[in-house]
């Protein structure tokens, strides 16, 4: 048992400076390092669970798991600006209804540090010429305006909050490269106190962060607002599932590589809603990058985080991206002393295990749809294929339910190829035809090694005459300055422009959809003979419909793969085997005769020097001029404009009363929404391109806004009225309600009229009619966005019934007051029959308790009624007193009021 001595401070001595911090009881020697830095966390708040806490912890160690909820309080929140946005007009929003409901508005501040990163807005329009990354800039400021200067107004009028302004960087590696600490200092009782740096962020690959040794997830922007605003994160002693590296990556395997295949083992093993903790002697031949690299991708293999403990590494990595001699050595200090420093052969107790020896991983891709999908690079080919022909009789189905008219898939013209001229000469589009090649995302672009390799190849591709193929839109997207910093040093941007590889922006572009508009005549050939084309990208998600509306199978690479499938133009070209095109002499050229070796790619990444970082960060919250000439105003509530269609206040608590009211039951609701697997954030709020004919874009077009003033979904979501539109309105949604249709449609009943599932919301609104949503397995996967949560609500679902959730998105539910229920045993929506004619009534709410099981009626047309037992997904006591308030920020701001009033 832990003694109370082990809560009194210590003293610290590091280097020339002295510090205090809560050591750990050494019985607690043996917690995995991910488990320890939650113990010192609670420790150090000393709340009044501590004792219980830290006798959980005990249990932990003995069997490897203990259910006992905790309170976590990260020091920081991070934000980008999809996300952002929408949390800082909830921010302006509760300042509003503080005020009306007779508190002090000025005291609705972050109550943590706060840095909102701007990455999420720039758009690939313009490509392969030098002067694109000018013109993405001029065109994201000229459609962001509002947002921006919403921002800027946050920026001056919220304490504790910074905005790392537009062409920076992506947040993550941002955070790896500047923001994140390792080792935090913070004063208390007149000490300066050293704890671990952690984090929550508004992004699902916050997760990058673990590498550097600091423990941070993405959560939902309702469950981050709440963070910055003084509110433990409430969650139960995870899992720990320990992942064992040894040996090293053979000549050529590159670190993405790596990421698929243990992202492929992970998934397998399962270990959603479960810490995993990297370990073993192969660590000490892994560079922090490539281990960012598997950390960034902790949500496609479904945990909350990947975790890397402290070690030389780690230190060589602060010390070259240009942290403090004086922070280095309280890092160094501080984790050997608390027992958080990776020594050789460490074997913590782990809930289970998993090893890899890195030498037997090979080349891959992931895809056509499914980051955790991996595919051998050889067998890509066969991989395409069968995914086209599953598009094929998919679309055949359609049409035998007189969807269509359009030419099959696979016909006589399309394995011909449709012929389309693009500047001056004239081309064949066929199947397979590679139309995005990216290097883009946060993943791989934080990786020197990865970055100098595509460089290398770009460079033995020119000299041999080597030309990407005339349909490939190409692009460069780097994580941050530092990358065409280093990249320019070693000689690699003059080949990589060559290939088309221009710089586009510095930000999040095509992996979350920004890979803006194919050229027309490519859109057009695509759309005559409906050609299943392909983009290969740098990224970590490949979802359907995310990257491009016509982009039907999409793949995750490696940057060099991603040069090379577009030089070979085609997802047929077998790279193992085929030639990607032939030289100056007519002479077939292999990938192997243009890879680079281990050898030149270690002499590029050397060229990676300190003083990049020193220059790129030195003035990195201050912005250009642009930035810095926006007008705001420095009133404490802003100044809501009400012909504005970016930024709107949102109504979220316009009626709210200063107690909450009586948790009623659902009775006699309609399902909205009958969907099956795998339904991801990206199908419930969609945050690439606005259709002109769907709900929002008519709404837009009704304010006078032109098709291509659109922006994109994921830019307005500071608009509640553009998001509620959006929601379900991903054009490969498909509820199952409706045979063979994809997109947001539904069936009203009783009328039995099909409609978009916003109309048929609102006509239910208008008949008072409450709604559910009913999904099958891994509900809400995918990107941790809040609007998946908040258009829900707003288009009047009171519960979500699935089989099972994803973390973030089922958190989120809970803070916007949606009730999310668990089919138990064989029920759920085939095993019951169900058709989306059904009504459901819940009962009970108001004796809600965690985990609790509740009884579904299910009355058919035919008014007979079933009753099923449903899980209910409330997990902790403070989940169940946010929604009992009817969302998490209705209790700050009725705790806020409470506050004033003693």
């Amino acid at each position: 048992m832990c003694s109370d001595a082990n809560k009194s401070k210590q003293r610290l001595q590091a280097g020339n400076e002295q510090y205090h911090y809560f050591p750990l009881a050494p019985s607690l020697s043996r917690l995995p390092k991910s488990l320890k830095v939650l113990t010192e966390n609670l420790l150090r708040h000393e709340g009044e669970e501590l004792a219980g806490d830290l006798q959980a912890m005990e249990i932990w160690l003995k069997q490897g798991f203990c259910e006992r909820e905790i309170a976590f309080r990260p020091v920081r929140v991070l934000m980008q600006d999809f996300t952002g946005v929408p949390a800082v007009v909830d921010l302006a929003a509760m300042r509003e209804a503080v005020k009306r409901l007779g508190g002090e508005e000025g005291k609705v501040n972050p109550q943590s540090a706060v840095d909102l990163v701007i990455d999420h807005s720039v758009m690939v329009d313009e490509f392969a010429t030098p002067g694109a990354f000018a013109t993405n800039v001029d065109m994201e400021m000229a459609r962001n305006g509002e947002r921006y200067a919403f921002l800027r107004w946050g920026q001056q009028t919220f304490d504790n909050f910074r905005v790392v302004p537009p062409g920076t960087g992506i947040c993550h590696q941002v955070n790896l490269e500047y923001l994140g600490q390792t080792v935090w200092q913070q004063k208390m009782d007149g000490d300066i106190l050293a704890c671990p740096d952690t984090l929550v962020g508004t992004d699902s690959h916050t997760t990058m962060i673990n590498a550097l040794g600091v423990l941070g997830w993405g959560v939902g922007g309702i469950e981050a607002e709440a963070a910055m605003l003084g509110q433990p994160v409430s969650m139960r002693i995870p899992e720990v599932v320990g992942f064992k590296l040894t040996g090293a990556l053979r000549e050529g395997i590159t670190a993405t590589d790596l990421v698929l295949t243990v992202t492929e083992m992970l998934r397998s093993h399962g270990v959603v809603g479960k810490f995993v903790e990297f370990y073993g002697d192969g660590l000490a031949s892994l560079p922090l990058a490539d281990r960012a690299t598997i950390a960034n991708m902790a949500p496609e293999y479904g945990a909350t985080c990947g975790f890397f403990p402290v070690d030389e590494e780690t230190l060589r990595y602060l010390r070259l991206t240009g942290r403090s001699e004086t922070q280095i050595e309280l890092v160094e200090a501080y984790t050997q002393a608390q027992g958080l420093w990776r020594n050789p052969g460490d074997e913590p107790v782990f809930t289970d295990t998993l090893e890899l020896d890195m030498g037997a991983v090979s080349a891959c891709l992931a895809g056509p749809k499914r980051p955790q999908d991996r595919v051998e690079l050889s067998r890509v080919p066969e991989a395409f294929e069968l995914a086209r022909e599953q598009s094929v009789s998919r679309d055949a189905e359609n049409r035998l339910e007189g969807e269509g008219g359009q030419t099959a898939v696979g016909c006589e013209q399309s394995q011909q190829g449709t012929p389309f001229t693009l500047h001056g000469a004239t081309h064949h589009l066929r199947d397979g035809a590679v139309v995005i090649a990216a290097i883009t995302s946060c993943t791989n672009t934080s990786n020197p090694s990865v970055l100098m390799a595509a460089g290398l190849m770009a460079k033995a591709a020119v000299e041999k005459g080597l030309t990407r193929a005339p349909w490939v839109k190409s692009s460069l997207a780097p994580g941050s300055r530092v990358v065409t910093d280093y990249l320019a040093a070693a000689g690699m941007m003059p080949a990589l422009e060559q290939l088309g590889f221009h710089l586009v922006g510095y930000g999040c572009t095509t992996c979350i959809g920004n890979s803006g508009p194919l050229p027309e005549p490519i859109e057009a050939a695509i759309r005559q003979h409906d050609v299943t084309v392909a983009s290969v990208l740098s990224g970590n998600r490949n979802f359907e419909g995310r990257i491009h509306p016509l982009v039907k199978t999409n793949w995750l690479a490696s940057p060099p793969l991603v040069v090379a499938y577009a030089l070979a133009g085609n997802m047929h070209v077998d790279l193992t085997r085929d030639p990607l095109g032939t030289d100056k002499h007519g002479k077939p050229v292999y990938l192997k005769d243009i890879w680079p070796s281990q050898k030149a790619v270690a002499e590029a990444v050397a060229k990676v020097k300190t003083d990049m970082f020193s220059k790129e960060y030195a003035e990195v919250f201050d912005g250009d001029e642009r930035w810095q000439s926006i007008d705001v105003s420095g009133s404490a509530t802003f100044d809501w404009q009400q012909d504005s269609s970016y930024i709107r206040h949102p109504p979220f608590f316009s009626n709210m009363g200063a107690e909450p009211e009586a948790v009623a039951d659902i009775k006699s609701a309609r399902i909205l929404a009958l969907l099956g697997d795998s339904v991801t954030t990206d199908h419930i709020s969609p945050a690439g391109s606005i259709k002109a004919d769907s709900p929002a874009g008519k709404y837009l077009q009704s304010l006078g806004i032109k098709r291509k003033d659109f922006n994109s979904y994921g830019s307005r979501r500071g608009n509640h009225e553009v998001m509620m539109r959006g929601t379900f309105a991903n054009i490969r949604i498909r509820n199952l309600m409706l045979d063979g249709v994809e997109g947001g449609e539904t069936r009203h009943y009783p009328s039995g009229e099909q409609l978009s599932i916003y109309d048929a919301a609102m006509r239910y609104q208008d008949e008072g009619v409450p709604l559910v949503v009913v999904a099958g397995k891994e509900y809400g996967t995918g990107s941790s966005r809040d609007w998946a949560a908040k258009g829900t609500r707003l288009l009047g679902v009171r519960a979500v019934l699935a089989r099972s959730y994803e973390r973030i998105h089922r958190s989120n539910l809970i803070g916007m007051g949606v009730l999310p229920l668990e089919f138990t045993g064989e029920d759920h929506t085939a095993g019951l029959g169900l058709t989306g004619e059904e009504q459901l009534s819940i009962c009970g709410l108001s004796q809600l308790e965690p985990g609790c099981t509740l009884t579904v009626a299910i009355t058919g047309a035919d008014s007979k009624v079933r009753e099923i037992e449903a899980l209910c997904r409330i997990d902790t006591q403070d989940e169940l007193t946010y929604y009992r308030h009817g969302g998490i920020l209705h209790y700050v701001i009725r705790k806020m009021l409470r506050s004033r009033s003693h």
